[in-house]
């Protein structure tokens, strides 16, 4: 019998040690798909098409809009980086087209540009000009055009300090009820630009955090979209993170529940141009919690508003 017994607690003991070993190999796991994921994201933002290299924005007025590195022009390149008077932009009743210089060296797609009709971002893909290290689009919201440029030496991106982040911790990772709406909704999304956008909203996810019933109402970016969108707010904002508010992604529901990752939250366009026009957290996506998980503020462009 006492054999038996002592069989049996060493086995009770052997059990125990694989569930330790488990559960820290299922802790290491996420933790490396975590850093792995801090590391797209740095990838991302450091690109060429990331937004540290968005160096100005330009709102078209009825007409030409002439562009170049001439200060007289309404559209101004950086310095050096292209010809004085390098074509026009011309808005006509809500179209915009593009002419070119002659001898200007301005592509789009890989093909010689000289003049052409220009498709904006909503709902895009808007049509690329790439002239030398630059790139200028077409951006429209609401009933503004404007000119988003791109310069791949700006120096938001050569003087890029890095991301920090609040350490992972599972507990933020978060299975939250799913509460659909039936017919789904349309919310009002606020941006910097103080206009108001209606996207749809399917319902939304209702979770409790360190005792606190919290819920987030998520948006479709893009009709067709396989992920949930949430804009949000928390009472780290301001302090140790972006003031505005930060952003994250979730799967698609399943069966009545969806996965919130705050590991995964970060900060929005605005924390690093001035030349964004990022959408704001809506009343009731500001949490009255301390959310300590996720991309903490960048440096002088986290300091404001």
């Amino acid at each position: 019998m006492a054999r038996h017994r002592k069989l049996a607690i060493l086995m009770g003991i052997a059990v125990a040690a694989v569930l330790i070993l488990m559960r820290e190999a299922g802790q290491t796991d996420y933790r490396a798909s975590i850093e792995a994921w801090r590391q797209e994201r740095i990838a991302r933002l450091t690109s060429d098409e990331g937004w540290l290299t968005v160096a100005g924005l330009f709102w078209l007025k009825e007409g030409p809009n002439r562009f170049g590195t001439d200060p007289g022009n309404e559209i101004v390149l950086p310095a050096g980086s292209a010809p004085a008077r390098a074509g026009t932009f011309e808005l006509r009743a809500g179209r915009v087209s593009v002419r070119v210089e002659e001898g200007v060296a301005v592509t789009s797609g890989g093909r010689p540009v000289k003049a052409m009709d220009l498709r904006p971002d909503l709902p895009g893909p808007p049509d690329m000009l790439v002239l030398g290290d630059l790139t200028l689009f077409v951006i429209k919201r609401q009933d503004r055009f404007g000119i988003r440029l791109r310069d791949k030496n700006s120096p938001l991106r050569k003087e890029f300090t890095g991301l920090t982040w609040f350490p992972i911790r599972e507990k933020y990772r978060v299975t939250a009820r799913w509460v659909p709406y039936d017919p789904p909704r349309e919310i009002e999304i606020p941006n910097v630009l103080g206009q108001v956008d209606r996207l749809p909203c399917p319902g939304y996810a209702s979770f409790t955090l360190d005792g606190k019933e919290l819920r987030l109402e998520p948006v479709i970016e893009v009709t067709g979209d396989k992920e949930l969108f949430y804009i949000f707010r928390d009472e780290t904002a301001g302090k140790e993170t972006y003031p505005a508010g930060r952003f994250f992604y979730s799967e698609m529901p399943k069966d009545g529940k969806v996965v919130l990752d705050f590991n995964k939250a970060y900060n929005p366009p605005c924390a690093f141009t001035p030349y964004a026009t990022c959408p704001l957290p809506p009343p009731q996506n500001r949490l009255p919690a301390r959310i300590e998980a996720g991309e903490k503020r960048y440096g002088r462009h986290g300091a404001g508003n």
